[in-house]
């Protein structure tokens, strides 16, 4: 898979050119919020100081082998997805939404991240977002796109041949943490899985501060993009993955990981071999497993 800004991330990690989880600490823990975050999201509208697309440049929306174009829309917006071709009306299956990381889609993805659970026997669906692959609206970064996620899984579930009861969720990277406030929504998936996310905005965006297109001045911008300041808002169990040479935002994954526990909820964490992209196998993989457990 081409490998992304995010990518390079993990791998600047590795190599302790980051900022190490000792000092990110002693910036001080992300606060938590004790209200729900789907209520919370019902009152709160970003404020963007820039609009234009995602910082990543387009790349063609030509489906790759095995899946289809499928528009959807997001509230006004008329975006795309790639949904796999298995689909059986007379045998529903499980569905499974799969976001990707970076920016935006490509043909890579659909391989590294779809293409196991399709041969699992799962109806996978990858949605571009806003602003991605020359769609319409606004880069965001992690807030709206959130309510085209949810559009896509109201698509997915509804799709012929998949099961509405067994609707699961997992993505990589910034699909990571799109999975995450995803399944702190209403929408009712039955678990989720988010491989190499970062619960954390304010650590995520102090390395990547030209993505930021919203009121940086509003601390509410940064927490309403951050899963960790809402962890007891989870509504189905949730398995946070990462790499063994990608441990930068293991401290805050632990801390999400904790203070769900505290509220009752059933969210895990497990390390698997490899960085940002080599142990997207692993956690696919342990993805799957976990999925079946559900």
């Amino acid at each position: 898979m081409k490998m992304d800004r995010r990518a390079f991330l993990s791998h600047a990690a590795a190599a302790g050119l980051l900022l190490p989880a000792t000092a990110a600490r002693a910036q001080g823990e992300p606060k938590l919020v004790r209200e729900d975050y789907a209520v919370a999201r019902e009152r709160f509208r970003t404020h963007l100081t820039q609009t234009g697309p995602s910082p990543d440049p387009p790349q063609p929306l030509s489906p790759p082998h095995g899946a289809r174009r499928l528009d959807y829309r997001s509230g006004p917006l008329k975006l795309a997805a790639w949904v796999s071709e298995n689909a059986d009306a007379s045998r529903p299956r499980p569905g499974v939404l799969v976001l990707h990381g970076g920016n935006a889609l490509w043909p890579g993805h659909w391989d590294d991240l779809a293409h196991p659970f399709v041969k699992a026997g799962y109806v996978a669906m990858i949605p571009a977002m806003r602003g991605e692959n020359g769609l319409p609206g606004s880069f965001s970064g992690f807030y709206d796109e959130t309510a085209d996620v949810l559009a896509a899984a109201d698509v997915l579930r509804a799709y012929p041949g998949v099961d509405p009861a067994r609707l699961y969720i997992a993505g990589h990277s910034v699909g990571g943490t799109l999975t995450l406030l995803a399944a702190m929504s209403r929408h009712p998936f039955r678990a989720a899985a988010a491989y190499a996310g970062n619960p954390d905005a304010r650590a995520f965006f102090r390395h990547f501060p030209e993505d930021i297109r919203f009121d940086a001045d509003d601390p509410q911008e940064f927490d309403m993009r951050s899963p960790v300041c809402f962890a007891g808002s989870f509504k189905c169990p949730v398995l946070m993955l990462h790499g063994s040479k990608e441990m930068n935002s293991d401290h805050t994954v632990r801390l999400t990981v904790s203070r769900a526990r505290a509220a009752g909820l059933d969210v895990r964490r497990a390390i698997v071999e490899g960085d940002h992209s080599s142990a997207i196998p692993g956690e696919s993989a342990e993805a799957l497993r976990f999925f079946e457990t559900i």
